[in-house]
């Protein structure tokens, strides 16, 4: 795992696996077309999507290794590292891998909704584990964008490859909205341990020591990344992490409103606030009073 490979451009992933470049800015990569070769680790400037069919080395990302089972999807955004461990025995790479360049984007209505795909920001450990009609559906759609890539290029040939990558993408989608679900019983463990860490966040020392809570604190609580830990929030509770946080927040702030005996600096100051204004600002935009108001009205 001491070598690390930077790969720049799409044609330097498709050379570096034998695949022909059909295309500078998207290629479906068969990747047993790969001589044999040793793990290292590698660096992408562009979306990479891979499909792992059959057992071929571990894959790893930052320092955690993963065996993946058959039918995985793997999903990562530019600029990320990642890599295969052999041990040092070479393997015959297998499976496919979906690559894209942010480029080819630009001016889409794909381009604009990107972000909407939040999974390209899931870590290695939160993969998409396929049924077989999954996968199936999975290798008919890359089938589709590949069959664009070999054809001549016309006035139709952007408008293709583009939507049936937003189809590829709205599948992932669906999917992983399927995995949440079933993996229920999994998820409800994380969110009740939400519940309790955010109680005892609020009635500990770490808002004047941290400040507020944020969605990245618990998500690296459960070691899970931000975008995950978010969607499950959202999948389940039907709010956002961040909006959850925040109607907690208000639900601890009118308790300690309701103590006469503490100013509102001091209750600013114990919810992680830095500023008495800014706690105020926050009470009046979700609670639509100030917490002065909301205090004489318990009057």
């Amino acid at each position: 795992m001491e070598t690390l490979r930077r790969f720049e451009t799409v044609n330097e992933y498709n050379e570096f696996n034998k695949n022909e470049t059909l295309h500078p800015m998207i290629s479906v990569v068969d990747l047993s077309k790969a001589d044999p070769r040793q793990g290292s680790r590698m660096y992408f400037n562009f979306y990479c999507v891979f499909l792992k069919e059959v057992k071929c080395g571990d894959m790893v990302y930052g320092k955690h290794t993963y065996d993946y089972q058959e039918g995985t999807l793997v999903f990562m955004a530019p600029g990320q590292f990642a890599g295969v461990s052999s041990n040092g025995e070479y393997y015959q790479p297998k499976g496919h891998a979906l690559v894209f360049h942010k480029d080819l984007l630009h001016g889409s209505s794909l381009g604009k909704q990107m972000n909407e795909y939040s999974f390209f920001g899931y870590q290695s450990h939160e993969a998409l584990h396929l049924s077989e009609r999954e996968k199936n559906i999975i290798l008919d759609t890359l089938g589709k964008i590949k069959y664009e890539l070999e054809h001549a290029i016309d006035k139709h040939s952007k408008k293709l490859i583009l939507s049936n990558l937003e189809l590829f993408l709205n599948y992932c989608t669906r999917f992983y909205d399927r995995q949440f679900i079933t993996r229920d019983t999994v998820h409800q463990g994380v969110l009740e341990k939400f519940e309790v860490s955010l109680n005892e966040y609020f009635h500990s020392e770490k808002p004047q020591l941290i400040g507020l809570p944020s969605v990245a604190y618990f998500a690296d609580l459960f070691h899970l990344s931000a975008n995950y830990f978010g969607d499950l929030v959202k999948k389940e509770t039907g709010k956002s992490a961040q909006e959850y946080i925040q109607l907690k927040l208000i639900d601890v702030a009118k308790e300690k409103i309701s103590d006469v005996n503490k100013t509102m600096s001091e209750i600013a100051y114990e919810l992680g606030f830095k500023y008495p204004q800014h706690f105020s600002r926050f009470f009046k935009q979700h609670a639509e009073q100030t917490p002065n108001e909301f205090r004489s009205s318990l009057n």
